[in-house]
């Protein structure tokens, strides 16, 4: 059995795809981003872990499998060079349009290159009570059952405390940002507890050990999020514009929904009132109890 796996990023997708590893016997393949492949190197010693400027050394084979989570017309374009037996996900077409596959509608449907649209995807997306692991794994033919990430040895930064703050949005979902985290960081260090904002690290492995030397990670939908859950961190997750139900919570998370979640919803512009309109007190409420669970 030979699989190829195509997850090039985010970084946090390709986190929450590792549980996939677990049942893909023989020799898997996984193209991703550079930046992203350090989250894969070494995880199992039949994995080979290749950046997606390196797919030149895929190897040339049949493989049994491919899986295909990207939905780009250039990702497209380049599998159609390869041979293979089964294919699971997004493809380029004859006319180099992508389009997916029948048993992965249950993800793609949901999707930027939907066969419904944009417009009635987020409808769909905003009504899914699914996680991502759980409609990936259906496609497969398999069955989710907790199954949890496969993360890398991290590399010991020595910053630890009790709760960690991370509020850093990228410029395509700036509503992410949370703008009430200098408040939260004040009331929570009046209560005697040692709070870090997260700092911008050289490496996603010193990142991930600033995350686990921590009791609770306050963050939004974000890889911070991700890290927290394939280490056992309890975390406190804010949904502003993104699917909380998406996300599996493997007993550790706690979520709190914005009140303008469907108005915000997968909208990729900024609107202040959405990055203040969950409130400081239940922020602390769901930490406080996180804490008395870690």
């Amino acid at each position: 059995m030979h699989s190829l796996v195509v997850k090039r990023g985010a970084a946090g997708d390709v986190v929450r795809t590792t549980p996939l590893l677990k049942h893909l016997s023989g020799q898997v393949t996984w193209l991703a981003d550079a930046k992203n492949t350090v989250l894969l190197n070494g995880l199992a010693d039949n994995l080979q872990c290749l950046s997606w400027e390196q797919r030149d050394l895929v190897p040339d084979t049949t493989y049994d499998l491919i899986i295909n989570l990207e939905e780009s017309v250039e990702v497209g374009i380049y599998l159609k060079t390869l041979k293979y037996r089964k294919w699971f996900g997004a493809y380029a077409d004859v006319a180099d349009v992508v389009r997916y596959t029948a048993d992965s509608r249950h993800w793609f449907d949901l999707s930027l290159i939907s066969s419904y649209g944009q417009q009635q995807a987020d409808r769909l997306k905003l009504l899914n009570r699914r996680s991502y692991q759980e409609m990936i794994f259906e496609g497969l033919g398999l069955r989710f059952a907790s199954d949890p990430y496969w993360l890398p040895e991290p590399i010991d930064t020595g910053l630890s405390g009790d709760v960690a703050i991370t509020v850093e949005a990228g410029p395509i979902w700036p509503m992410k940002r949370w703008d009430r985290s200098d408040e939260l960081k004040r009331q929570l260090e009046a209560q005697g507890l040692t709070v870090n904002v997260l700092p911008r690290r050289s490496s996603l492995l010193e990142h991930l050990s600033d995350v686990r030397n921590h009791r609770c990670l306050v963050s939004g939908d974000s890889l911070p999020m991700h890290l927290a859950l394939g280490m056992g961190t309890r975390c406190v997750t804010l949904f502003t514009c993104t699917s909380p139900w998406e996300i599996y919570d493997y007993g550790i998370q706690r979520k709190i929904v914005s009140p303008l979640l469907e108005e915000c919803f997968y909208k990729r512009g900024r609107d202040e009132r959405a990055t203040t309109a969950i409130g400081v007190e239940e922020v602390i409420g769901a930490v406080l109890e996180q804490l008395q669970r870690a």
